[in-house]
């Protein structure tokens, strides 16, 4: 299959939101194999676990996307263009570039980017075509994203692992809203979830997820994954939830996740930039649920929340 590269070069006055913003535009086109390229320095390494060196430096700041050529493409391209240069309104500039490529050679030279990562003292995520030896009592993440959203080196996912190292008992039943690669599936499985359920509005990613899971020796009748939005799912109690989106996403599906935590349960939500928190804090506040950690890397924020005391 064909696919039209969509590159979306923009300027570095305000790259966080930028980056959200261009990444929302994708998304809502279900472009595949989001690749963010955001400059990172020395400076900006969140601690001293997180391995810097693993992730490609890259000059130029853009978000590149791939659209399936199809009878639809050139008009959704169009769209794209028109909503990415509407972005002039929050100033930040934009040049837009556009390639044809095989699926092949993309899945392939991609993985130039993609190295062994260590995220925390036990965690560590590694490409499938990478060597690693596992450490005594070392949790590997054997991943290959496809033309999934989800590599574990961008801050809101490696947030999201600290937390759910930190949070999730093993025996947990878990959900992971958006689950892309399958990547905090998997973590949730190999620290001791007893279930695990994923859903994606992607098919890819959901396909992505399950040979991902697979390749991770996790036996199917330990998850399940589902080609879904949340309001479409039964309404079940979860022990745990994970959220990794964007901040719009997560206040719009609010309601629907409070409806699935009981009074014990934690939800990790995370892709929120600081310039939208107060928007998730407003909507936490109508929901009764409160903030029981934060986390920060750059202008990226994760919360760890559960319901108020009182609420049953």
């Amino acid at each position: 299959m064909k696919f039209k590269k969509i590159i979306i070069q923009f300027d570095d006055s305000n790259p966080v939101l930028a980056e959200e913003l261009i990444c929302n535009i994708f998304f809502s086109f279900n472009l595949k194999g989001v690749v963010c390229d955001v400059p990172l320095y020395e400076e900006d390494k969140p601690d001293e676990v997180f391995d810097l060196d693993t992730i490609a430096r890259h000059e130029v700041n853009s978000i590149t996307g791939f659209l399936p050529l199809i009878d639809s493409s050139e008009s959704i391209l169009e769209q794209i263009k028109e909503k990415a240069l509407d972005l002039i309104r929050f100033d930040i500039n934009v040049n837009i570039k556009t390639e044809i490529i095989d699926e092949k050679d993309w899945s392939e030279s991609w993985k130039n980017y993609f190295e062994v990562t260590k995220i925390t003292d036990r965690i560590t995520i590694k490409p499938e075509w990478k060597d690693h030896i596992a450490k005594e009592n070392e949790i590997v993440i054997h991943l290959d994203p496809g033309m999934a959203f989800g590599t574990g080196t961008h801050p809101t996912t490696y947030m999201c692992l600290r937390l759910m190292e930190t949070f999730l008992e093993p025996g947990s039943d878990f959900l992971d809203i958006g689950t892309g690669s399958g990547i905090l599936m998997i973590t949730a499985a190999k620290l001791g979830a007893k279930s695990i359920t994923g859903i994606d509005n992607d098919e890819v990613a959901v396909k992505v997820a399950g040979q991902n899971l697979k390749r991770n020796s996790i036996a199917s009748t330990e998850f399940s994954l589902e080609c879904a939005t949340l309001e479409r799912m039964d309404i079940k109690k979860y022990d745990f939830i994970a959220a990794n989106i964007i901040a719009q996403v997560i206040v719009d599906i609010m309601p629907e996740i409070s409806k699935r935590m009981t009074k014990d349960t934690i939800t990790i939500l995370s892709g929120i930039i600081k310039e939208r928190q107060n928007e998730v804090l407003t909507s936490l506040g109508t929901h009764s649920l409160d903030i029981i950690h934060e986390e920060y890397v750059d202008e990226w924020v994760a919360l760890a929340i559960r319901k108020k005391s009182s609420i049953l």
